[in-house]
Parts: structure tokens; sequence; C-alpha cells
């Protein structure tokens, strides 16, 4: 059996593939590809092995010797998902293989956030500190996170690992509800429960229900030192509305992994404020790169290559 990985380089140059490779009979391996190379460079294979390459219908009816999809992702955005089903190609992705990773990069966030370190650090390149009457700077209120409240949404195995390595920080956490899904839930909206948060950290999908679930009109109802984690999907939040809440003094801190479009080729607005300063901080969707997780990426789809072989 013949398999294709077309963009290789999105799993690091450190990640090893023997796992994928013994349940192979070969396997060719592309660092990068495009939408127009993928179909080519699929010809003659039975399973194909992506991370972002786009497959669309064009590309997958090119390929009837096509049989599997790995998705080195838990998102298929990338994938014709009703072309795959009416070609009989069976998509199987692969989940949690980072949830140490992102938890703990929220945690960073939120940690950096709450002590104010980009203030700080812009301070202290300032020259202020050598300035200081004193022996320390205390322009810029921190927040000690025990016995502050958590508010997360999405209570998955993610945002269930954020509540433990939250509460072992001493803070009270709370889940909301499912968005647009309010009505059937028994917990409380995320809208019932911004005013009280003093951190509220995203780890939900973005959908139509999520899109913009905190805009200018949640952000009115925060504490003004309150904290906001996006990990998630950029679009969650209205990065704009943020962004002034955040130099209006409406909000405490801003941290984000995502952008809306990534890589941010045409800029974004919260690119351009990280000079300025403000408590905000920008990572380049690298919540979830440590070598253990993306190693897991390659173990979970020789699981799923050595399943779909079962079948």
């Amino acid at each position: 059996m013949k398999a294709v990985i077309l963009d290789a380089a999105s799993l690091g140059p450190d990640i090893d593939l023997t796992a994928i490779r013994q349940h192979l009979d070969a396997l060719d391996v592309h660092d990068q590809s495009t939408r127009e190379q993928a179909a080519e460079r699929l010809a003659g294979a039975e399973v194909a092995i992506v991370n972002k390459v786009v497959l669309d219908a064009d590309t997958l009816k090119a390929l009837p010797g096509l049989k599997l999809i790995c998705v080195l992702a838990t998102g298929t955005n990338n994938i014709d998902m009703a072309a795959a089903e009416r070609l009989g190609i069976e998509v199987r992705n692969v989940t949690a293989y980072g949830t140490a990773s992102v938890a703990q990069h929220t945690l960073m966030l939120m940690l950096a956030l709450a002590t104010r370190l980009p203030r700080y650090q812009h301070d202290v390149a300032e020259g202020r500190w050598a300035e200081s009457p004193f022996f320390c700077l205390m322009d810029h209120t921190t927040l000690q996170l025990e016995g502050k409240r958590l508010v997360i949404v999405g209570q998955g195995e993610l945002g269930s690992k954020v509540a433990r390595l939250a509460q072992a920080f001493g803070m009270h956490v709370d889940f909301a509800a499912r968005p647009g899904n309010e009505a059937h839930d028994s917990r409380p909206g995320l809208r019932e429960l911004a005013p009280e948060a003093d951190v509220i950290s995203l780890h939900c999908p973005l959908t139509e229900a999520t899109r913009h679930l905190v805009d200018a009109a949640l952000l009115a109802t925060l504490k003004p030192g309150a904290l906001l984690i996006n990990c998630a999907r950029g679009g969650i939040i209205d990065e704009q509305a943020a962004l002034a809440a955040l130099r209006e003094g409406r909000l405490g801190g801003l941290g984000v992994d995502v952008l809306p479009s990534e890589p941010p080729r045409d800029g974004h607005p919260l690119l351009d404020a990280l000079e300025e300063p403000l408590n905000l901080i920008v990572t380049p969707h690298n919540a979830w790169i440590t070598p253990e997780a993306r190693q897991r990426i390659v173990s979970l789809t020789a699981d799923n290559l050595s399943h779909w072989q079962a079948d």
C-alpha cells in the first residue's frame, strides 16, 4: 500500500515517521504542496496524509485509487468532506494530541497577563526601572490568580485540562454552556458568567454560534481588570473590539494564539498594536508545537492506518 504525505514540514523537522512507515509498502514525503500539486503527487496512492493542503472535489475526483485521507490535525475543513463521502474515500483525523501542550500555553498566557508582563517588559526596555526612585516598579496592578474566577468556554479534554491546572493555582472554575445550545444546557451561558469572570479562556470550535462570541457587547460587561485568552480559533472574539477595550482600559489583558487568517500575510490590528504599551500577547499559533505533541500526531495517524486496515 502506498501513501503520500503532502506537507510533512508542518510537523517540524525533528519528527520520526517510523510509526507510519511500518504500516505501508511505500511512503512518499513532500515537505510542502500546493492545492494544484496535490492531484499529481497523490496519483497512484491509496492513502493521502495531509495537514493543511486543500483537497477539493476536483482533486478527489481525479484520484480513483484514493481510499483514505489521514488528516494530521483535528480540523478537516481543508477536505471536501461531502465529495469524499460520495467517492467512498474515508477521512480520519487525530484528536487530543496537544492537550498538555496547549493547556500549558494557555496557563503561560494567563500568568503573563496576570503579572502584566508585557507592560513591565516595555517599561524595563524604556529605561523606567533604571530611573525609578524605588527598588521596583509597581505602576501596573497585577492579578493574584488564587481565589479568582476563571470562566472556560469548552468543556472538552482541553478545557478540562486547563481547569485542573487553574485549580492548582487556587482558582474557581466555571464552564459556560455550549454556545448555541444554552436553552438545553443546565450551565449558565457566557453572557451570564462574564460579569463575574476574572479570566475568560476559550477552548471551543469556530462555528456560526461561536463567531464573535466575545463581541463589543460582552466586553462591555467585563470587570475592567479581566483577562481574555483565546487558544481556540481566530474569529471567536471580535479582535478589533477587544483591542479597543484594552486600549481604553476596559479589559485588563488580552492573549491570543490564533488570528482569523493564518499566516496573517495582510497584517492584523493586534500585530500593529504590539509596539504599544499594552497588556497584550500574540503568539503565532504555536500552543500545540511541543515535540511530544507533534510526535503524538504521528502515533495517532499510525493508529488510524492500523484500524483502517483492520476494518
